[in-house]
């Protein structure tokens, strides 16, 4: 393995300045410095990142958790946050925590073990114990989704879109359409980020003079295998209900092709929305009304945080709310 002393040998200077013509600091002339990357390029040298750790106590990579590495959402979340931390020369490791708390707490204990500098994390469940293991990182912690604790001594910031808002806009908006009877898929309301989603659908209702049905409120899981399975359950019921509003795409186009299996036409028949606005949403038949969560919003402005963190930058507020934006298609709307 070619070293900094190979280097300083074969141009007789010493290691220090090799060390630093390579890293940038310090004083170095112009004409050894481009020597060095001459002959460092010949003998294909690569620094020792062991090495680099231990003398800045700095990884250059983050971590970034999420519960779902098949889901389109989070992908444009990573766009944001590379278009971010690659300006400061930074990397992404991506943890995949399959929804589980173990997992999460094995990310958490990744970040402590120094494996990275700082996390993005998402979770659908912050509770006392991935909060309280945050909170004796040593690191910076960026959540992603809303958590408001009565800790003032927290030690990580957060990310949010109003996720209450969003679910409440779509059951609104059919609402508007002259629907009364409305059907809510959501996830796991046991978990705070399940529970918020079905708030919001629970007070349009409410507020519109409307009653809810329990047999309309389904939970599943976010995937669109676990839609198709809602939406069978759903149109089998004897009051069927003129629409469905879906706490994400995925479940959506799940509970369409559900639809289409009944021969039943959207959105004549039955108007469906979903949120998260993916690519997806506007290529299917018809195109589905959606809920656009500002997901690469979202990872632009936790990895800014993050960044800012890292380098001892000052930060405004730590905790920044975003507000969704529905994007209505013809999935919705009934055409008298």
């Amino acid at each position: 393995m070619s070293t900094i002393y190979h280097i300083a040998k074969e141009l007789g200077i010493s290691a220090s300045t090799v060390s630093r013509a390579l890293s940038g600091r310090g004083y170095c002339s112009e004409s050894v410095r481009e020597q060095v990357l001459k002959v460092a390029k010949q003998i294909n040298y690569a620094p020792n990142q062991a090495a680099q750790i231990m003398k800045t106590r700095k990884t250059g990579k983050i971590l970034f958790a999420v519960p779902d590495i098949c889901n389109p959402f989070y992908f444009d979340m990573i766009n944001g946050i590379n278009s971010v931390i690659e300006q400061y020369g930074y990397l992404m490791i991506l943890f995949y925590t399959k929804h589980s708390l173990k997992e999460e707490l094995r990310a958490i204990q990744n970040v402590k073990e120094k494996y990275a500098d700082g996390m993005i994390m998402v979770s659908f469940n912050f509770c006392d114990k991935n909060i309280k293991a945050i909170n004796k990182l040593n690191a910076p912690v960026v959540l992603t989704n809303k958590y408001e604790s009565t800790n003032d001594k927290d030690q990580f910031d957060y990310v949010y879109v109003d996720t209450y808002v969003a679910v409440k806009e779509a059951t609104e908006h059919l609402i508007k359409q002259g629907i009364e009877e409305i059907a809510f898929v959501g996830g796991d309301m046991k978990e705070q980020t399940g529970f918020e989603r079905y708030c919001g659908y629970r007070d349009a209702l409410l507020n519109a003079g409307l009653s809810i049905d329990e047999e309309y409120i389904l939970e599943s899981n976010y995937t669109e295998s676990g839609g198709f399975i809602c939406g069978q359950k759903l149109l089998g019921l004897p009051n069927r209900p003129k629409a469905i509003v879906a706490t994400n795409d995925l479940m959506a186009i799940g509970i369409m092709k559900a639809c289409e299996d009944a021969n039943l036409s959207i959105p004549s028949d039955i108007a469906i929305t979903g949120m998260d606005n993916l690519d997806i949403s506007s290529r299917v038949y018809p195109k589905l009304t959606s809920v656009a969560m500002m997901q690469e919003e979202i990872g632009r402005n936790a990895a800014q945080i993050l960044m800012n963190r890292l380098n001892g930058a000052k930060v405004e507020d730590r905790a920044v709310r975003l507000l969704p934006r529905i994007v209505v298609r013809a999935s919705s709307v009934r055409v008298e």
